[in-house]
């Protein structure tokens, strides 16, 4: 199965191809621009790989949770490529893809995922390690990071920029049950692949008209340098 990815929910602008067991992406950081860049990325993506979007299985997108433009770039990149394919979509959580890269560079157990919201929140969740891949123990939220408490006894990963933006409130809460740390980790094209091949085994895929962004917060209307 050929999976291609991308995400742009967040300063990591990403796009990835899942050819059987090889592994082609691309990732960018900038602040905006994203619509211009992906796809971009993704024609010199697909060249790399030497194959075109009729050979393409299944696409999967960053949904969020994010920027408010990221989110929506990303989703109607997708809903493009998927419309005029026909092909079957999945929607990833950033936040999940944060929490598998947690386990696949540092092999993670327990993760406390943190993305900065901006306003002074934070886009939150934890996971646990399963079989090698992320799920979610609790509800994704944006919140405060002074609510954002260890969901159980266990020690916890801290993963994602949240921590870096709101280190010393978040640290406090966790306390000594932090088993170790990247406040640099961001949702990558290539980790949801990984996260997709699993979903589609469980059956699921929906279709292009059923992708929609999660923003999480119900005012997404951002401040201008948000956008």
């Amino acid at each position: 199965m050929k999976i291609l990815a991308l995400d742009t929910c967040t300063e990591m602008c990403s796009v990835a191809l899942l050819n059987q067991d090889q592994l082609f992406e691309q990732n960018m950081m900038t602040q905006r621009g994203h619509s211009e860049r992906v796809l971009g990325m993704l024609d010199d993506l697909l060249q790399q790989a030497e194959v075109t979007l009729k050979d393409v299985d299944l696409l999967a997108f960053g949904r969020g949770p994010g920027s408010f433009t990221g989110v929506r770039v990303g989703v109607g990149v997708a809903q493009g490529i998927a419309f005029a394919r026909e092909l079957p979509v999945i929607p990833v959580s950033t936040l999940a893809a944060v929490a598998q890269r947690a386990i696949d560079e540092f092999g993670a157990k327990h993760i406390a995922v943190a993305l900065d919201a901006r306003m002074g929140e934070i886009y939150a969740a934890h996971y646990r390690e399963e079989n090698g891949l992320a799920v979610l123990c609790d509800d994704e939220q944006v919140c405060p990071p002074e609510t954002f408490h260890p969901l159980d006894s266990n020690k916890w990963f801290a993963a994602g920029t949240g921590w870096q933006e709101h280190g010393e409130v978040l640290k406090a809460n966790f306390s000594a049950q932090l088993s170790g740390e990247d406040e640099t980790l961001l949702p990558t094209a290539a980790v949801m692949t990984k996260l997709a091949s699993k979903l589609a085994e469980q059956g699921q895929t929906i279709s292009a008209e059923q992708a929609v962004p999660v923003y999480l917060r119900d005012n997404v209307a951002k401040k201008k340098d948000e956008q």
